[in-house]
């Protein structure tokens, strides 16, 4: 059975159902998901440093790549960067051509593009296991997002905190379903093989840091700010 597979396929689930039941957030998820999905294809660099996963067709073993990797990237994009709307009823409002023009938002691009910079030379010129290079990229690029717009402070931090929570549950569930699943597929001697109720302590980082990163992507490159409306 492909465990991965069906991981990835309830995430897809999760995602389908919050694009039904919240209309108002189908364009965000929709427009962070595709945007996400490639990443996916960063999945050689994990396998089989970080973990072993099962995969359609053996991909995984064979070459690296997989298309379920592809899949979860997709599902959780969407779902990470509307965390914060799930518990907050929240109105997008364009930002003025004047304030852009602001110093505060002079590092626009810098701040957007950071995760990249940094996680390129760690991956390249560290030993460090993959996913503490992705981990220490995604919470750098949140506080280089934070420092160019403050005014989404809020939306970063509780999404990092919304999603941990989501995908901790998610991930017990997960693990009670298919115990000894992270014995037989991440490589726990490679990294700190520390378990929180059975889920990887480095799965959790990744959780925090790509909620809090991903939380304000499609408000900071289509220059949005966040303004709660009263329910």
């Amino acid at each position: 059975m492909n465990e991965w597979l069906i991981f990835s396929l309830i995430l897809l689930g999760i995602w389908a159902v919050i694009w039904l039941v919240k209309p108002t957030l189908r364009k965000e998820m929709l427009w962070t998901s595709i945007l996400t999905a490639p990443f996916g294809l960063t999945e050689p660099l994990f396998v089989p440093e970080y973990w072993n996963p099962p995969s359609l067709f053996d991909l995984a073993a064979k070459t690296g790549f997989d298309i379920e990797s592809l899949i979860f990237c997709f599902a959780v994009g969407g779902i990470g960067a509307i965390a914060y709307e799930t518990l907050f009823k929240i109105k997008h409002i364009k930002i003025c051509r004047h304030e852009k023009h602001s110093k505060r938002h002079r590092f626009h691009i810098l701040a957007l593009s950071s995760p990249i910079i940094i996680f390129l030379p760690l991956i390249l010129f560290t030993n460090l296991n993959p996913i503490y290079s992705a981990s220490i990229a995604m919470f750098l690029g949140a506080i280089a997002a934070m420092l160019c717009r403050p005014d989404l402070r809020d939306k970063i931090l509780a999404g990092g905190v919304i999603f941990l929570a989501i995908y901790f549950i998610f991930f017990l569930l997960f693990n009670l379903a298919y115990p000894g699943i992270v014995q037989r597929v991440w490589n726990l001697s490679a990294i700190t093989g520390i378990l929180i109720l059975g889920v990887p302590l480095e799965e959790l980082i990744y959780a925090i840091t790509f909620g809090m990163l991903w939380s304000s992507y499609y408000e900071h490159i289509n220059w949005y700010k966040l303004k709660k409306v009263r329910a």
